[in-house]
């Protein structure tokens, strides 16, 4: 967050604020990448908890206590057609043309190296650090831009 005011990034740094995720992304600690590996190895769902077994004792994570560690809150709306009116008429088309440095230039896809500043900052939180995934960081889904949308 103090990059983001060093480079002047006030919008960006207002719509995360305003979202109160400024908490969970200034999150910093210790990391213990062998640990993780374990902890990830010997995972199991059941229901919506995650369990994990490490060093014989079974760990359960639930929606508590992943908010509480990351300092999030579960409220408001869930995100998706269907779901709400505000979502319903979004058009990924469109809201991607909002989001380009140049509007008139012909689209390929969903990258984000045709994005505006704002936009691509927004969207590399959403595909690094709030879905992160192990795939093509550079082609937005429509998960993606609905989330980038909700943020912006």
């Amino acid at each position: 967050m103090e990059w983001l005011n060093e480079e002047k990034l006030d919008e960006v740094r207002d719509m995360l604020k305003h979202q109160k995720l400024e908490k969970f992304l200034k999150l910093c600690g210790n990391t213990y990448p062998d640990l993780v590996k374990v902890f990830l190895t010997n995972m199991w769902f059941d229901d919506d908890v995650m369990y994990s077994k490490f060093k014989g004792v079974d760990m359960a994570i639930n929606d508590e206590v992943w908010l509480a560690v990351a300092s999030l809150r579960n409220a408001g709306i869930a995100v998706g057609r269907g779901n709400t009116t505000d979502l319903e008429d979004f058009n990924k088309v469109q809201f991607f043309k909002t989001c380009v440095r140049n509007p008139n230039t012909t689209m390929k896809g969903y990258h984000v190296g045709g994005l505006s500043l704002t936009s691509r900052i927004i969207a590399f939180i959403v595909i690094w650090l709030l879905t992160p995934r192990h795939f093509n960081h550079v082609v937005l889904t429509e998960e993606d831009l609905i989330l980038m949308y909700c943020l912006m």
